[in-house]
């Protein structure tokens, strides 16, 4: 605050500066303009030889003299002096016009005093007219606009201080109160929110923005926080089952059949491994950005590989009707289907179909979008849980048995990799008949015609 006071007092310091220089320039050009006026008429009239005598001058602080070549005065006003030029003759340019500064006493006006001077005559008799003007008006002009600034600026500056003071005070008063707000909810564990001025400016929307970010960040920690529960418990689970099989099988000592205790440790030793990667891959995909775009992918060819790893029945492919290509990271997108498939060989009754189409979001069949599903006939999922599923550790609970449940992390490993390939995924009943269909839209690569496209690189 005291920084900009005394800014401001430095602006205006120089503004009174400068309006005392330009005053004081304005009024000598006024000064000299007019007296050229009067030497003009002077001048026009020895031109023409009617010099009268006295010279005609209005205004008593005015003199005028018309001297010759050799300094002897022709003519003057009724208040000059006859005698002496007004200026000595060598300071005079007989050949241009002229201003200068003269003593008051050689005039006989109040200075200081300006003289302007003005050839005349002709060649044979050349003469030069003198219009001297006292200055004392302008002088007291420009004291006078001194001294009011000397009064005023004080008082203005007072005022402008105290009305910044105001102004600063009454703006920062909502700054003030969000610092308090975020010293709040710095000192206090669990979630809050910053005050909300009631004013529509920038300190409100600043307020709101802080605000959302509060949110998200809360959610986050939840989130967070859900998930190194669930991720310990789920890793307790298998260590649990290590530590109880090597505790039983020491305990029996020889009579421990350590065919079955191996089989037993390697299948949970798989589980664990499984979820560490599964863990691993999320937390990547929760800090890489979107791979979008990347090289395209030959659905068809995806589906029969994925289909290839699985027996038939249950799984069957049903063919594309042409060759659709789709943007995207081939093995993400193999994960993706791996995973679909699993979770529906996982609950399938006896079949599990795969299919592909162009598709489009539309419904004009612009082709924007092309349609992977995997169908079920298992006993499906409510459609409540159908969006739940797609969250972190959300396993229904027929899903919750130890060789034949997950850790509830294949469907939202799904959802981040469509993602990142710029697709979408969702549930739905499976058409005439009980099941389960999860369908897949992925962007179809872009300009796709039927043809294969070039793919660039060795």
């Amino acid at each position: 605050m005291a920084l900009g006071v005394f800014g401001l007092t430095i602006g205006l310091a120089l503004g009174g500066v400068v309006l005392l220089g330009a005053l004081g320039f304005v009024l000598q050009r006024t000064v000299d303009t007019e007296a050229f006026r009067t030497a003009d008429a002077v001048a026009l009239l020895a031109a023409e030889d009617a010099l009268p005598d006295p010279l005609p001058v209005a205004g008593g602080q005015v003199r005028v003299q018309v001297v010759d070549a050799q300094g002897r005065i022709r003519a003057a006003s009724i208040d000059a002096d006859r005698l002496v030029p007004m200026v000595r003759p060598e300071r005079l340019d007989r050949d241009r016009r002229q201003r200068l500064d003269v003593p008051a006493e050689r005039v006989g006006l109040a200075g200081p005093v300006r003289v302007v001077t003005v050839p005349a005559g002709t060649a044979a008799d050349p003469l030069t007219v003198l219009v001297a003007r006292s200055m004392a008006d302008v002088r007291h002009s420009a004291h006078v606009v001194r001294t009011i600034l000397l009064v005023a600026f004080p008082l203005l500056v007072a005022v402008l201080a105290a009305v910044a003071w105001r102004v600063v005070g009454a703006t920062l008063r909502p700054v003030e109160a969000l610092r308090r707000g975020a010293e709040e909810i710095t000192g206090r564990a669990g979630a809050g929110r910053l005050p909300v001025p009631a004013s529509a400016d920038e300190i409100h929307r600043l307020a709101v923005t802080l605000n959302g970010m509060l949110d998200r960040l809360e959610s986050a920690r939840i989130r967070q926080r859900a998930f190194v529960s669930d991720a310990a418990h789920e890793l307790r689970s298998p260590l649990t089952n290590i530590r109880t099989e090597l505790e039983v099988a020491q305990r029996l000592a020889d009579r421990t059949d350590w065919t079955a205790v191996t089989t037993n440790l390697l299948t949970d030793t798989e589980r664990l491994s499984r979820l560490v990667d599964d863990l691993l891959l999320l937390a990547r995909l929760d800090e890489a950005p979107p791979t979008r775009g990347v090289g395209p992918v030959e659905l068809g060819a995806l589906l029969a590989e994925v289909a290839a790893r699985y027996p038939s029945p249950p799984v069957r492919l049903t063919p594309p009707p042409g060759t659709l290509w789709t943007t995207g990271n081939a093995d993400e997108l193999r994960r993706v289907l791996a995973n679909l498939v699993d979770n529906a060989v996982r609950h399938a009754y006896g079949s599990v179909v795969l299919a592909a189409e162009a598709a489009s979001t539309d419904g004009r069949g612009s082709g924007a979008y092309h349609l992977v599903t995997v169908t079920d006939d298992g006993p499906g999922i409510p459609v409540a849980d159908r969006e739940r599923v797609f969250d972190r550790f959300t396993r229904l609970d027929d899903g919750r048995a130890r060789d034949d449940g997950g850790a509830g992390l294949g469907l939202a490993i799904v959802r981040e990799l469509v993602r990142r390939a710029g697709g979408s995924i969702s549930l739905t009943d499976a058409p005439e008949q009980c099941g389960l269909r999860a369908c897949l839209l992925l962007p179809a690569f872009p300009g796709e015609d039927g043809r294969e496209p070039q793919i660039d690189g060795p």
